[in-house]
C-alpha cells in the first residue's frame, strides 16, 4: 500500500508577483542595452560596450527565469507526471554556465587590456556607470525576492548582481582614473569582479548538478532519517529508502516500512504518523510508503550503499 501527498506540488500565489517583477525588470534592462550601445558609439567606448553585451546576456537570463516561471504553473499530465518544477532548474543550469563564461570573458579582456592599456574616456565611463548602477539595482532588487529558495530566481539575480558590482566598479575606477591617469584601473577592477561571478556561479553550478543527479538534499542526515523513521511507533524497519529533489523546495522520498501484520486502518495510522515526522523534521511533504508485512523480501540498496559509505547501523532496522 502507499500514500502520496501532492499538498505542495504547485507554485503559491506569489508566482503571478515574481513573474511580473521579472517582466519589468526584463524590460528596463532590455531598454538600456540601446542606452549603452548608443553611449559606446557615441564615446568611442569598447568598454560600454562591452557591458551593453554583458547586460544584453542578463535580458536572456531574465527572459528564460521568467518562462520558466510561467510554465512551472502548468498542472501535471500523463507525459509530465511530476509537472514542469525541473524546468527552474535546467534555467539555473543555463545562467550559471553563461556566468562562468561570462568571468572568463572578463579575465581574457583584462589581460588584453593589462598588455595595453587603452585611454579610457573617465567622464562617459563615470556617467553612463552611474546610470547603469542604479539601473541594475533596482532591477536585481526586482528579482531578490524569492531567491533565497529558488535556484531559478538566485541565477538570474546574480546575473544583475554581476552588473551592479561591475557598475559600480567601472564608477569608481573611472573617478581614480580622472585624477590619476592610472588606465590599468579598468581591467583589474574588471579581474575583481570577475572572481565574484565565479565564485557565486559556481555554487549555482554545483546545486543544480546535485539537484539533476538525484542527490540526497545536502542537509538531510540519513543515518538520522533512517532512526527517526524506525522510531515510529509500529515500524519494525524499513529498506527500498531514497530522498531526492525535484527542485529546490520540493523533495520526494519513498521507502518500503515494514510493520507486523495489521489492519489496513492500523497501517494508515502509521503511515500518517511517518509523514507527520517527516514534514516536520525534514521538510519532505511528498513520501511514498510501500507497507510490507516483516518477513518480506527486500531490495538490498540502501544497505550497500551504506555498506560502502562505512557507515554502520543497528541489524534491528533491516529485519
Amino acid at each position: 500500500m502507499s500514500d502520496h501527498s501532492h499538498s505542495h506540488l504547485h507554485l503559491g500565489d506569489l508566482t503571478n508577483q515574481t513573474t511580473k517583477r521579472l517582466a519589468i525588470s526584463l524590460g528596463l534592462t532590455f531598454a538600456f542595452v540601446f542606452i549603452e550601445i548608443s553611449a559606446g558609439l557615441w564615446g568611442n567606448s569598447l568598454a560600454l560596450l562591452t557591458d551593453a553585451a554583458h547586460n544584453f546576456t542578463d535580458v536572456i537570463a531574465l527572459g528564460l527565469s521568467w518562462y520558466a516561471l510561467k510554465i512551472a504553473t502548468q498542472p501535471a499530465h500523463a507525459g509530465k507526471t511530476y509537472g514542469y518544477h525541473r524546468v527552474g532548474i535546467l534555467v539555473a543550469l543555463v545562467n550559471s554556465t553563461t556566468l562562468i563564461l561570462i568571468a572568463a570573458g572578463i579575465f581574457f579582456e583584462a589581460y588584453q587590456r593589462f598588455l595595453a592599456p587603452p585611454e579610457v574616456d573617465s567622464r562617459i565611463l563615470i556617467g553612463v556607470g552611474v546610470l547603469a548602477f542604479f539601473v541594475n539595482l533596482v532591477t536585481a532588487w526586482m528579482v531578490k525576492d524569492g531567491s533565497e529558495h529558488d535556484l531559478n530566481l538566485r541565477s538570474a539575480f546574480l546575473h544583475l548582481m554581476g552588473d551592479v558590482m561591475s557598475t559600480l566598479g567601472a564608477v569608481i575606477a573611472g573617478v581614480i582614473i580622472f585624477f590619476t591617469q592610472w588606465n590599468w584601473l579598468d581591467p583589474f577592477v574588471s579581474v575583481l569582479i570577475g572572481l565574484f561571478i565565479l565564485y557565486n556561479a559556481w555554487g549555482i553550478l554545483r546545486q543544480t548538478i546535485h539537484i539533476l543527479l538525484e542527490s540526497t538534499p545536502e542537509n538531510v542526515d540519513m543515518t538520522k532519517m533512517v532512526g527517526d523513521i524506525c522510531g515510529v511507533d509500529g515500524v519494525l524497519g524499513l529498506h527500498d529508502l531514497h530522498v531526492w529533489s525535484v527542485n529546490e523546495n520540493l523533495r520526494m522520498l519513498s521507502a518500503h516500512i515494514v510493520i507486523a501484520d495489521l489492519p489496513m486502518s492500523a497501517c494508515m495510522v502509521i503511515q500518517e504518523n511517518i509523514n507527520l515526522m517527516l514534514t516536520h523534521g525534514y521538510n519532505i511533504q511528498h513520501a511514498t510508503l510501500q507497507m510490507e508485512c516483516a518477513g518480506c523480501e527486500h531490495g538490498l540498496l540502501y544497505c550497500e550503499i551504506h555498506e560502502h559509505q562505512h557507515v554502520q547501523i543497528d541489524s534491528h532496522l533491516y529485519p
